[in-house]
């Protein structure tokens, strides 16, 4: 026994070793990308009109996500509540107000509850525009820490918004053996066993729409200036969530890489059979088909980005992070953003050439940025943010 777990171990850190080799970050490593059209319906007519894209076009790209990314994104229930308290004490007291939200949500005699914390600038007249940031950290160490750049509360209500935040344990824990137990096992069992079932990332993005119905019931939220943010893994849930539910003006995307902003067929940096091997529980059980197949999915992700037209979208990346390829979440925008401008008739005019430099473009409805540093969401991305949105809303 001994020398079988000594085997095992040894194979294991092989296999490890051996999988690390195999990331690629060559440019001259990256298949000639072959990507299926934006605007050629599944008849193989070309959508030219706004009216046939949101008609046509657009359901069908999201049921091909649905499909074979993301999977299902069920939103009836039979019962919301929300229960409201003000907190007078709290770290971020001298400059934002604090209200605890529960959303409870029943379906079939069984609940689930999320808790939305919402900190709101203590002067100017609301409504306060807002931002949801979708979060995979534990909230409570997060918004305890006024120094933490992650959601900084005081720089986000100095700029005149609210600053919402949820944690993703309270709709579908981060984690590969505790991820149904929240609304998957409690509100939508059936779910896991459908190919193409609600697996994580749809979860989150599920909690985020629960909290946009809140907004919608609050005087102090302006909620036809809400923007969902999400970094990494959120960035991911956000693309997804801003892409299933309109009523978001502008969905924003820090280096959400694999799976999220990044171009699947780039095959650079992570990759979709190593996101489906380290996190299977994110997506749905048909995206595994594609792990090492990238070449054979029937979409790609600039035509994610492509279903959030007319409503604002940004992506961000960071010089640092090759891992979420920075340069294929920025093909991926500039792509997916020629819906704006063919069929929105929207001014867009993004590079052809990548700028692996310090960089910031802001347009109409379509924002990016280059940073300097690592995988992270920091002050610096919050203040492009911020900048971003205010060019939207001016």
């Amino acid at each position: 026994m001994k020398n079988l777990c000594l085997t095992i171990l040894l194979f294991a850190i092989v296999f490890s070793a051996s999988a690390q080799q195999n990331v690629n970050y060559d440019e001259a490593q990256v298949p000639d990308l072959i990507l299926p059209d934006l605007f050629v319906d599944f008849q193989g007519n070309r959508i030219i009109t706004p009216y046939a894209w949101e008609s046509k076009r657009r359901p069908e790209l999201l049921k091909l996500f649905t499909e074979h990314v993301y999977g299902q994104l069920p939103i009836d229930f039979d019962q919301q509540s929300f229960e409201v308290v003000d907190i007078p004490n709290h770290p971020h007291a001298e400059y934002a107000n604090l209200k605890l939200v529960n959303i409870t949500v029943s379906r079939n005699s069984n609940s689930q509850t999320t808790r939305l914390q919402i900190y709101s600038p203590k002067t100017g007249k609301g409504p306060f525009p807002v931002f949801l940031l979708i979060s995979h950290r534990d909230v409570e160490k997060l918004t305890g820490d006024t120094e933490n750049q992650f959601f900084p509360i005081h720089q986000i209500v100095s700029r005149g918004y609210a600053a919402a935040i949820f944690d993703v344990k309270d709709v579908s824990p981060d984690d590969k053996i505790r991820f149904t137990d929240g609304i998957l096992n409690k509100l939508y069992p059936e779910q896991l066993t459908l190919p193409d079932g609600m697996r994580g990332l749809s979860a989150w993005a599920w909690g985020a729409m629960r909290a946009m119905d809140y907004f919608e019931t609050d005087k102090s939220i302006d909620e036809q200036k809400a923007s969902v943010v999400g970094h990494s893994r959120g960035g991911k849930a956000a693309l997804w969530c801003g892409a299933n539910d309109t009523r978001w003006a502008i969905t924003v995307a820090n280096e959400s890489g694999c799976g999220g902003a990044a171009l699947s067929r780039r095959k650079f940096g992570e990759t979709i059979a190593r996101i489906n091997t380290v996190f299977p529980y994110w997506f749905t059980d048909n995206f595994k088909k594609y792990n090492g197949l990238e070449e054979n999915l029937p979409l790609d992700q600039h035509q994610l980005i492509a279903t959030l037209a007319p409503r604002a979208v940004y992506i961000a990346s960071a010089m640092e992070d090759s891992w979420s390829d920075p340069k294929g979440e920025y093909l991926s925008l500039k792509l997916g953003a020629k819906v704006y401008s063919e069929i929105y008739q929207i001014p867009i005019s993004l590079p052809d050439q990548y700028n692996y430099s310090l960089h910031t473009l802001h347009q109409e409805s379509v924002g990016y940025h280059l940073r300097e540093g690592k995988h992270d969401l920091i002050g610096y991305d919050w203040e492009k943010i911020i900048d971003f949105t205010n060019l939207q809303f001016d």
